[in-house]
Order: C-alpha cells, then structure tokens, then sequence
C-alpha cells in the first residue's frame, strides 16, 4: 500500500488549513474548546456546518450526483486531520453521514429531492431513533409501534438515549408495523417530523451535564403521532435491513486524526509540567503509557487508510467497520484516561465552564484541564453507542472469520 500523498493532495490539505485559519472563528473556537465535551448551540453547529457547504466541502462521502463534495480516500483523510489540528466541530453525524446514506440507496426519487439537499445544506437538524427502554444492544426487540391507518401510520411508543433530539426538526425511526416469527422482519424504517403533534422530548441528565445546562441525550416519546405513508424509506417490513446499512456508516468513521490530536494536546501539557526535576513528558512511566497508545494509533492510521481506499473502489465499508469502532473508542478511553492523570487535581472541578466570551476571571487550570474530567466520564459511553464493542465482536468473529 502507498502511503505517500501526491503533490496535488498535500497542495489540497494546504488549501483546508489556510481556509480554516481564515473561516474558522474564534468566537466559536473558544466555545467549542472551553466547554465541556464540545457543547454548541445549534446556530453554531449549522453556522459552521453551512460555512462548510458554502466552500464546497459539505458531504465529503456524498456524490456530485447528490450535489456532494465526493472527496478521494485521501483528501477524506487530510481533510479529518486538518479539521482535527484546528479543533474544529465535526459535522453533526445524523443528517449527512447517517440517514443520507439511506435515502440515497434506498429512497424514492420524490423523498431524495424532498430531503438530500436540506440535509447537504445544514437546512434541517436529524436525530436518530433506534435504542428504546429494554432496547439497545438487542435492537431488533424494539416494541414503538407504527400502525397502519391507510394513508398514513399512527406511532406510538418511545426512543431513549437520542442525542440532540431538543434541537431536532426530524427523526428517523425503526418501528414496528407487524409481528413476526423472526422479529426483525417486523421492523421499518419511517422519516418523522420532530414538530408533529404527540412528540414529547423530555432530557436525560448525564453526570457530565455542563451548569450552562448543556446535555447531549433525550428520551422521545410518540403518542398517537400521524406519520404520511409517503415518509416509509424503502419496503415495510425491510427496516432491518435499512438499519443495518446504515450502521455501518456509523460505525466507519475514521478515528485516528482526532486521536493524534488528543495525544499531542497530552504531549503539550506533560512538556510543561514539573515532576521532581524533570517534567512530566520525561519521566519513564508516562513515556510507556503514551508510547503504548501511539502505537495503537499508528496501527489504526494504517487500516484507516486502507479501507478508506476500499471506498475509492466504489465498496461500502462492510464488517470493517466493526474493527474501526471497536478500536477507535477504546484507545479514545485510553487517551481520555491518561488527560485525567497528567491533569491531576486540575481535572476535579470537572464542570468549571472556563471564561466566557469577555470574562476576564481566569480558568481552573488550563484551557486542556477544563475538558479532561467531563471528556473522560462522556467518553465511558463511546464502548456502548452504535452497538456495543461486545456485539462488535460478535460480527467480526461471524463475518470476517466466519465462526458460528
């Protein structure tokens, strides 16, 4: 495998560092890195997400077809890494990275043109309903039920865990229209309208909750909610399937970018602090510890890199991106559990919010301690989310080593 990026590609990540020194406020900049685990307003989020398609750079997976950027495996790769370096916000996944995938595979011609291009433009804020209470890594015994009422379904039943679902205009859902011997063939796969009357949307308080009151999750409730017939993706009862495609888009993002940045923040502050007579980059039992984690990064670079070249040759992701989420989050766990020891005592006031925009009081520790504690605790989901890294093996040992 190649390894070496071409002129043209390194005169590509060029292009994306100097339009982010450019484009990339600081405003938002100190927001973003100041709060606790990434937290945005939903302006900034779709403010930066529309700076991003006004460029030309929205939709990096998608195809001109679709009016997308349809970036190579590689300027995907530089431009993750760049994004990365400046401590960007990441594209919020659901929208464009998530239920577009589906639409475009599975969709009818009426729902692409009615959703595809809000969803490139950052128009229109998605959120994903799977998980349900009793529901989550045995998703298929999902029980909200979509009935059919002629020309349109009634819904009723609840998602838990849905992230951002406060700032949502639409959801897509998997939802039961039939009872089956084999339960997932009873599942579909519907588009729902956040603002619809009987959705309720009540907040999950996480132990890393912010005091601006920022929280991630949400329990959505459906009660008696009209869903038009025209809003089923694809063939009732073929929802599973559907789900699973979409999961693997979910699941096959690369990680290791973001990573490199984490360890290197890491790198910054032991170069500064003192142990003894020597600093902390140094002495002996961090130099193993992070050693250990930038070998595993460098490893996951290397298949990064090769299965994002398998998409150069038109494949979906596929079981890979079993591997890719199994070993992402866990060395993520790694890193965030090395930021809380190198921050030592800094990382107790974990929700310290750090100064405002025009504050002049000063933060609690460094702008990196600030983060360390909430990352941390946020973080302990990541093994869990999108399929837990048990059930992840569980497809790996099927479908890439062929165990039953």
């Amino acid at each position: 495998m190649d390894l070496q990026f071409t002129q043209e590609e390194l005169d590509f990540q060029s292009e994306v560092r100097e339009w982010l020194k450019r484009n990339y406020s600081e405003d938002i900049r100190r927001r973003y890195v100041n709060s606790p685990n990434g937290h945005l307003t939903r302006e900034d989020h779709m403010s930066w997400q529309q700076a991003l398609y006004k460029q030309g750079w929205a939709g990096i997976n998608w195809s001109k077809e679709y009016g997308g950027a349809e970036f190579t495996a590689a300027q995907k790769y530089l431009f993750n890494k760049e994004m990365s370096a400046a401590n960007a916000p990441s594209v919020v996944a659901f929208g464009e990275k998530m239920v577009a995938p589906v639409i475009m595979a599975f969709g009818t011609d009426e729902q692409k043109e009615k959703y595809l291009p809000d969803i490139l433009s950052s128009k229109v804020w998605w959120c994903q309903g799977y998980s349900e209470p009793g529901s989550g890594s045995d998703l298929a015994s999902l029980t909200t039920k979509a009935e059919d009422k002629g020309d349109h379904y009634l819904v009723n039943g609840s998602k838990t865990w849905t992230t951002m679902a406060q700032f949502s205009d639409m959801i897509f859902c998997l939802v039961r229209t039939s009872q089956e011997d084999i339960k997932q063939k009873g599942i579909s796969f519907l588009l729902i309208d956040m603002h619809s009357p009987g959705i309720a949307v009540q907040p999950i308080v996480t132990l890393d909750k912010s005091p601006e009151g920022h929280q991630e999750v949400n329990t959505v409730f459906f009660e008696d909610v009209k869903v038009p017939k025209e809003n089923l993706i694809g063939q009732e009862g073929k929802g599973w399937t559907y789900a699973k495609y979409l999961l693997e888009f979910e699941r096959g993002n690369g990680y290791s970018a973001e990573l490199y940045s984490q360890l290197e923040k890491i790198f910054n502050v032991a170069k500064t602090k003192d142990v003894g007579n020597n600093t902390l980059f140094e002495d002996t039992n961090f130099i193993e510890k992070a050693a250990e984690i930038e070998i595993q990064i460098n490893a996951m670079e290397a298949t990064e890199l090769r299965i994002l070249g398998s998409f150069s040759a038109g494949q979906n992701v596929g079981p890979e991106s079993s591997l890719l989420k199994t070993r992402g989050t866990e060395i993520g766990q790694l890193i965030t559990e090395l930021a809380v020891e190198v921050v030592d005592y800094y990382a107790i006031p974990f929700n310290n919010p750090g100064p405002g925009i025009g504050h002049n009081e000063p933060p609690i520790g460094s702008e990196f301690a600030n983060n360390s504690a909430p990352r941390y605790f946020n973080y302990r989901k990541a093994s869990i989310y999108a399929g837990s890294n048990e059930i992840q093996r569980n497809i790996m040992a099927k479908l890439v080593l062929g165990l039953t």
